[in-house]
């Protein structure tokens, strides 16, 4: 029977602590990734979004209002996040992560949950700037150009296209895709709404 090193003991621990996931599956990954830890994180981060994408279909009812308050009253956030569970919702991953997304949503001011929530006025409004700087070009280089920039544009107003502000090397999906593989049950962030005094909200 093979002794893990410390190299890789080091290794294990990292990889758990960036990826959130189980100690096997750890293991499993990197032995997968034979040490390399950027592929165990990969294949983690793989893993998890096919989990979600099985548990995608199954219906979430249950869940929280979540709600939080920062500088001293001035910003405050309130958020559904759903679930299948009563007792997952009590789950203290599941309050954890509702309350890392409250602070998300506090820090970078997501205005939807995701590209597919955007109003369609809105959606063409957001296109309609993008149009003047791809004039004279072929259309269907226009359309890849305004495509791209549209991509971008969802990193800064769509909540699941952010980059997580806990870990940038990950996105808010990606760590709601790991969420849904550690519990086990289907998680949806519903809606939210956040409050700034003296804001239009």
């Amino acid at each position: 029977m093979n002794t893990p090193t410390q190299d890789s003991k080091a290794d294990l621990l990292k990889l758990r602590e960036l990826t959130g996931a189980g100690m096997m599956d750890c293991k499993q990954a990197l032995s997968e990734a034979q040490g390399d830890l950027k592929k165990a994180q990969e294949l983690i981060r793989k893993k998890g979004l096919d989990i979600a994408k099985k548990k995608s279909t199954r219906e979430a009812r249950e869940g929280q209002i979540i709600s939080y308050i920062h500088s001293g009253g001035k910003l405050g956030v309130l958020l559904e996040i759903n679930c299948e569970s009563d007792f997952v919702a009590k789950n203290e991953t599941f309050q954890l992560f509702a309350k890392d997304i409250a602070m998300q949503i506090a820090a970078a001011y997501p205005l939807y949950v995701s590209s597919e929530n955007i109003p369609a006025a809105d959606m063409e409004r957001e296109k309609s700037n993008f149009c003047d700087e791809v004039k004279g070009k072929p259309e269907n280089v226009q359309e890849k150009i305004i495509q791209g920039k549209l991509s971008k544009r969802y990193e800064d107003i769509c909540l699941l296209n952010q980059k997580f502000i806990k870990d940038d090397s990950r996105t808010v999906q990606d760590y709601l895709n790991e969420t849904i593989a550690k519990i086990g049950e289907n998680i949806v962030i519903r809606r939210f709404v956040r409050y700034e005094v003296g804001g239009s909200n």
